[in-house]
C-alpha cells in the first residue's frame, strides 16, 4: 500500500484526505493540534506544525512515504519542497517552493524570466515603502510576502495609508520585508493547472468572484468556463508557462491570480499548489474527472490523464461568510435540504453553537455553495436562500448582510 503524507487538516484538506482514503492510500496527516476536521479521516496523525521542515522530514522518512502534498494553502509548500528534495519524491523542489511562497522573490524571478507582471519594489523599512510608492505611483498594493488568502494585503490610495499597511504586512510575516506593487487594472481571473516535466499539461482559467472591502479584495468564489478571444487565451497560456519556467515548478499543481486587459495578460502571483475556494470541486464538475485524484496521482509520480470526460457545463461556487462575529444559533436544515435536492451542493463548516468570525480574509469562511449556473446572479440568488437558512445570534445571515 502506497503512503501519502498530506500537510494540513483544515476544511480545505478534508476532500484531499477523503479521496486518498478512497484510492486505497495509507493516508498520513500532519498539522498542529486543534479543532481540525481532517484528523478524523486519517490513518495516522502527526501533530506537527507544517512549517517545521525538519520534524515533517523526520516523520516522512520514518514512514517511508511515497508522496507528499497539500491543497488550498501556501503555508506548507516550502516544507513539501524541502521533503521532496531530500527524499527524491515527485513534487516541487526546495528552491522552487521558496520562490513560489515569497512574493518578492517570485516577482524577481518573473522579471528575470520575462513574465508579464506588475512593477514592484521589495522594501525593508517604512522609508523604503514610501520611496517605492512614490516611484510606482498611487494607488499601490502593500503585501505580506509569505501569506495566502488575501492576508496582509492592503490597497493604499494615498501616502497617509502607507504606515498602517506596512505594519499590517509585517504583523504575521516571518520576513523582515514587504512587497510594494503597482495596482493593475483589468479583469481579474484565476488560472489553475498541472505541471509535469516542467510543462503545463493542464490549464484551467476561470472567472474569479471577490468580496470587496475598503482595504483589499477577498476571494469569494469562481466560475467555469472563462470566455475570451483565442488570442487572449493563448497569451494566458504563454504567460503561465513562462511563470512556471521562471519559478522552476515541476510535478505539481499551480494556482495563479491573473489580470487580463484586452489581450494583455499580467501574472500577479503563482502558487505551487491548487487554489482554494472550491476550485478542485469546480474543475471536477466542469471537466468530469476527480481533480483531487489527479493531485494525488501527480504527487505520487504517476502519469496523469487529464482528458475531459464530458463536455463542460457552466458551474460556479462561492464561499459562505458572515458580516459579524457571533454564534450560530440555528440552521434551517429543511430549507438547505430543499436546495440540495435541486442539485445544489451546500457545505457548512460549523454546527449550531459554534462561533463564527466576521469576514476578514479567505480563511474566515463558514461554508460553501457549488451549483450549475450560467450567470453570477443565479448563484447569488441561491446564496441568498442559503443565507436565509443560517442564523447568527438570532438573525439570519441574509438579514445581517442586508443591514
Amino acid at each position: 500500500m502506497k503512503k501519502i503524507l498530506i500537510l494540513g487538516a483544515s476544511i480545505y484538506q478534508v476532500p484531499l484526505i477523503k479521496t486518498a482514503k478512497r484510492m486505497g492510500l495509507y493516508t498520513i496527516v500532519a498539522s498542529i493540534p486543534g479543532e481540525y476536521p481532517g484528523f478524523a479521516f486519517a490513518d495516522k496523525v502527526y501533530y506537527i506544525n507544517t512549517t517545521d521542515k525538519e520534524a515533517i522530514l523526520k516523520a516522512a522518512v520514518d514512514e517511508q512515504i511515497d508522496g507528499i502534498c497539500t491543497t488550498g494553502t501556501d503555508v506548507a509548500v516550502a516544507t513539501i519542497g524541502y521533503v521532496c528534495s531530500r527524499m527524491g519524491l515527485a513534487g516541487v523542489t526546495e528552491r522552487s517552493a521558496l520562490l513560489a511562497t515569497d512574493k518578492a522573490l517570485m516577482k524577481e524571478a518573473f522579471r528575470e524570466g520575462g513574465v508579464s507582471a506588475s512593477r514592484f519594489v521589495r522594501a525593508s523599512s517604512l522609508e523604503a515603502v514610501r520611496a517605492a510608492a512614490d516611484a510606482i505611483g498611487f494607488p499601490v498594493v502593500v503585501k505580506q510576502v509569505d501569506s495566502s488568502g488575501s492576508r496582509g494585503i492592503t490597497i493604499v490610495q494615498t501616502p497617509d495609508g502607507l504606515a498602517q499597511a506596512y505594519k499590517d504586512a509585517l504583523a504575521r510575516s516571518r520576513r523582515d520585508y514587504v512587497l510594494v506593487e503597482e495596482m493593475l487594472t483589468g479583469h481579474e481571473i484565476g488560472v489553475d493547472g498541472m505541471v509535469q516535466g516542467g510543462k503545463l499539461i493542464f490549464l484551467a482559467p476561470h472567472e474569479k468572484f471577490v468580496y470587496r472591502s475598503p482595504k483589499t479584495t477577498i476571494p469569494a468564489g469562481h466560475g467555469f468556463p472563462y470566455r475570451n478571444t483565442q488570442a487572449a487565451l493563448d497569451e494566458i497560456a504563454l504567460q503561465m508557462q513562462r511563470a512556471v519556467t521562471a519559478l522552476g515548478l515541476d510535478n505539481c499543481t499551480v494556482n495563479a491570480d491573473v489580470f487580463v486587459r484586452g489581450e494583455e495578460v499580467f501574472i500577479i502571483e503563482m502558487g505551487g499548489r491548487t487554489g482554494a475556494t472550491c476550485i478542485p470541486e469546480l474543475i471536477s464538475l466542469y471537466y468530469g474527472f476527480d481533480f483531487y485524484e489527479k493531485i494525488l496521482q501527480n504527487a505520487l509520480g504517476c502519469p496523469v490523464d487529464l482528458t475531459p470526460e464530458r463536455p463542460g457545463a457552466p458551474c460556479m461556487a462561492k464561499l459562505l461568510m458572515s458580516p459579524v462575529n457571533g454564534i450560530i444559533t440555528a440552521i434551517d436544515e429543511e430549507g438547505l435540504d430543499r436546495l440540495r435536492s435541486g442539485g445544489v451542493t451546500v457545505a457548512l463548516d460549523f454546527p449550531v453553537g459554534h462561533a463564527v468570525e466576521a469576514m476578514e480574509n479567505g480563511t474566515t469562511r463558514i461554508g460553501h455553495v457549488v451549483t450549475a449556473a450560467e450567470q453570477e446572479s443565479q448563484l447569488d440568488d441561491i446564496l441568498s436562500r442559503v443565507y436565509s437558512c443560517i442564523y447568527v445570534d438570532g438573525s439570519s445571515l441574509e438579514e445581517l448582510w442586508n443591514e
